[in-house]
């Protein structure tokens, strides 16, 4: 007995495992077992098995094939979609700039003073035109921009094509030309953090000038003095009107924005219509001028 059941074990296992490769393989027992019988033995019911187990697998890598392909045509197309929308974007983008060239309002870099500035200057205002640019792009309501006294040769006309790629293909008007000679003298408002005038309002048919001047020097009234020379009107930002200073350690307050910051605030407030948002959007705390709820929040954590 004890003889018996030590060969018995073995052959139970093997037929127990036998059963659970057919199971895997989705294959019936009773095919199999009637195909050992016929064949008398058990070498040709294994390579039936290993037959079907070889078919199995390649149907097996077939699915892999094809669900891999799947994922790839899957990924194709969402990309595909993703640089239709990014077209789609370009589009809008071009298609609202020039409705602004159209109808307005315009926005003029004055770069008449770029020969007072060092290389480092000039390369810091080549960098805020490309940041102005990228902005004024992406706005939902935009302004046509202007580049005047943009002399071929110059310092900042190399700048700008060394360190804006794509600079020849941007949407606006480059011009050796002054604003003197583009537009009436009527419809031109020098933008300068000296004026005594306070800007309320944007009107399409103005054209407003920002001096094209990095200056680490600060000439003060600058941009003022070359503004009454000709006999401009000028505006400021209402900063001091909606803002307050705000306590830092250095005790410093400044209305001086680069060019590209006065942007931001001129588009928000375009689009929003409310100076608040508009000098919130484009004035940093490093100025010194905080909206006056932000001073009484402050004053509230430290005082």
């Amino acid at each position: 007995m004890e003889g018996g059941s030590a060969a018995g074990g073995p052959a139970a296992g093997e037929a127990a495992a036998l059963r659970e490769a057919l199971r895997l393989l989705r294959i019936e027992p009773s095919i199999v077992g009637s195909s050992t019988a016929r064949a008398g033995g058990a070498a040709p019911c294994s390579r039936n098995v290993l037959r079907k187990r070889r078919r199995w697998e390649r149907v097996l890598a077939a699915r892999r094939r094809r669900r891999r392909q799947e994922r790839e045509r899957s990924r194709a197309r969402r990309a595909g979609g993703r640089g239709a929308a990014r077209r789609h974007s370009k589009a809008l983008a071009e298609e609202r700039l020039l409705e602004a060239r159209a109808s307005g309002p315009r926005l003029c870099v004055d770069l008449g003073m770029a020969d007072r500035m060092t290389l480092k200057e000039t390369s810091r205002l080549a960098s805020q035109i490309r940041r102005l640019y990228g902005a004024n792009r992406q706005a939902e309501k935009p302004f046509w921009l202007y580049l005047t006294e943009f002399v071929v040769g110059s310092l900042i006309y190399e700048e700008c094509f060394r360190m804006n790629d794509g600079f020849s293909n941007y949407l606006m008007d480059t011009t050796q030309e002054s604003y003197l000679d583009l537009f009436p003298l009527d419809a031109i408002v020098y933008l300068t953090p000296d004026s005594e005038n306070v800007l309320e309002d944007i009107d399409p048919k103005k054209v407003y000038i920002l001096g094209g001047l990095v200056d680490e020097s600060i000439h003060k009234k600058l941009t003022l003095r070359r503004a009454q020379e000709q006999s401009l009107q000028t505006a400021r930002l209402p900063i001091r009107e909606y803002m307050v200073k705000a306590v830092n350690t250095k005790n410093y307050h400044s209305e001086t924005l680069a060019i590209n910051q006065v942007f931001d605030v001129l588009s928000t407030y375009y689009k929003t219509r409310s100076w608040p948002d508009a000098l919130k959007a484009g004035i940093s705390s490093g100025k010194g001028y905080v909206l006056p709820d932000a001073e009484k929040k402050n004053c509230r954590a430290h005082c």
